[in-house]
């Protein structure tokens, strides 16, 4: 089985055990809605709500090594908690808590990546958000992908009502505006 399937699997079960909210996110949920690429890590995000995030990341790192230093205050400061599973595969795990987040949660769908290896897995809809929104060169390519992948088969208004609640936060509505364009074009346009 592929080593970041395997890296996968582990971190899921853990998560699974005391019954979290999690699902895939990133380059492995582009392999499932985009055009599939090559990616070197797993990414989910994890729902963990504001002010519980110790609880969740603790117990993670008794079980996987982190792989930056003073791993849990990094997560704590920047919502995201970086560890290695047993077999070296990095593991990305960014800490929900939005509105959104929790919707994510909700539509996210078991996704058979590997014979018997079932994961929750995000919406096209939602992984086109998370894409877009953070608007770096790979996620603004991976988002195109998913756009071309699904062929108009996209709840649009999801994607640009979600998009617009987050951008405001960001304070970044040219960010909507590319991607309603994108959603037209199938073009990301600087």
């Amino acid at each position: 089985m592929n080593a970041l399937f395997v890296a996968a699997k582990e971190v899921g079960d853990f998560m699974r055990a005391p019954k979290w909210q999690f699902c895939l996110i990133g380059g492995l949920a582009v392999q499932r809605w985009g055009e599939p690429r090559t990616t070197q890590d797993v990414g989910l995000t994890l729902l963990t709500g504001l002010g519980n995030e110790e609880a969740f990341a603790s117990p993670l790192l008794e079980r996987f090594q982190g792989r930056v230093a003073d791993a849990l205050n990094f997560a704590l400061r920047n919502r995201v908690l970086l560890i290695r599973a047993s077999n070296g595969r990095d593991v990305d795990i960014s800490f929900g808590a939005l509105e959104f987040e929790e919707t994510m949660m909700a539509r996210a769908e078991p996704f058979e990546l590997a014979p018997g290896l079932i994961l929750p897995i995000c919406s096209a809809e939602d992984l086109f958000v998370l894409k877009a929104f953070a608007a770096r060169p790979r996620d603004r390519i991976d988002a195109q992908g998913v756009v071309v992948r699904q062929k108009g088969h996209l709840d649009e208004g999801y994607i640009l009502h979600h998009l617009t609640v987050l951008c405001d936060l960001k304070e970044e509505p040219e960010i909507v505006m590319r991607a309603r364009r994108l959603l037209e074009t199938k073009q990301w346009q600087p």
